[in-house]
């Protein structure tokens, strides 16, 4: 997004469309990205099925992190959907229909980085209605083992992220972006996804990863100290800025742009929907945020409190950079 303040929602300004393989099955995958109304958010379109049944990119749909995040309708389901989430989210798209003739969106490059090509081919559209954007006013957290991820209130989207590993390539790496659009572009968008090279072997012999090649995937030597990729890393902290582009991709499925900073130490996918489903259980802890024009002014600051995770909303206006504070303990 170019800013998570931007008041009016967009949607694609003209249709586009890619082709790729799946990472897993290893068979082509053919995305079509479409327009889409006004508060239509993120819907995936399976046209391979028979009555082109959607499933909407939100939390409550997600049914697997094994590898990557899934989310479906029962037997209707999208794997590996981070990348292309990020893309949209951090390209300041809000609204739009995805058609996809398989259960996995295409792996591409193992980045970001082909779906944002895609998105400034396509451009964007403002639409009429007002974004409604989610704020964090009270800190959250969700733990499992030594692995954790927070969320605190921030005046903007901030991810910061740590990964540690037994080895001389990656070691400990840290990094943390306010992400725009121009940063992420330019910082995150073309970090790849990378595995051990025995690891990809075993989940070859499973029947995963079919779709995995050096061409997308960095795949780490035996030896702990280099890449088989014949180009090298594209950053020197490329694993770290991967793991941070997971984060924005998996938060987009809060269906809205989020104001907080997200901590991730040893973080994946299911943490972050750990996460994801803390902040909807304590409502306490989080309000909308949205805008309201009035006599040819954009009023920045109109908020709601969120009561239960139905979305009732209690509007009143508040000052600019004021943070409501709502009675309610939050979970630590």
């Amino acid at each position: 997004m170019a800013s998570p303040l931007e008041p009016y929602q967009y949607t694609v300004k003209r249709t586009v469309s890619c082709c790729g393989v799946g990472l897993h099955t290893g068979r082509t995958v053919n995305l079509t990205i479409n327009p889409a109304p006004a508060n239509t958010g993120i819907q995936f379109v399976r046209s391979d099925l028979a009555g082109r049944p959607t499933i909407p990119a939100r939390v409550e749909r997600v049914v697997d992190t094994t590898l990557a995040t899934t989310i479906g309708d029962g037997d209707n389901r999208i794997a590996t959907t981070e990348h292309l989430m990020a893309a949209l989210r951090a390209f300041g798209i809000d609204n739009a229909l995805l058609d996809i003739d398989s259960h996995e969106t295409p792996i591409m490059d193992g980045s970001a980085g082909p779906f944002i090509r895609l998105l400034k081919t396509a451009g964007r559209q403002r639409q009429s209605a007002l974004r409604k954007i989610l704020r964090i006013i009270k800190p959250l957290q969700f733990v499992d083992g030594e692995k954790s991820i927070r969320i605190e209130p921030f005046d903007g989207f901030r991810v910061t992220g740590r990964i540690q590993f037994d080895d001389a390539l990656i070691s400990e790496q840290r990094y943390s972006v306010d992400v725009t659009r121009e940063r992420f572009v330019r910082e995150i968008a073309f970090a790849r996804t990378f595995g051990f090279v025995e690891q990809v072997e075993q989940l070859w012999q499973n029947g995963l990863a079919l779709g995995g090649t050096l061409d997308n995937v960095i795949a780490i030597h035996w030896n702990r100290r280099s890449i088989l990729n014949e180009d090298g890393l594209r950053f020197d902290d490329e694993f770290i800025r991967h793991k941070v582009l997971d984060v924005i991709g998996d938060m987009a499925l809060l269906g809205s742009p989020v104001l907080g900073h997200v901590i991730a130490d040893r973080s994946g996918h299911s943490l972050h929907l750990g996460l994801m489903r803390t902040i909807i259980d304590n409502p306490q802890c989080w309000e909308y945020v949205t805008f309201e024009s009035r006599g040819g002014a954009l009023l920045r600051q109109v908020v709601h409190s969120a009561h239960g995770t139905n979305h009732r909303f209690a509007p009143f206006f508040a000052p600019v950079g004021d943070v409501l504070r709502t009675p309610g303990a939050c979970p630590m």
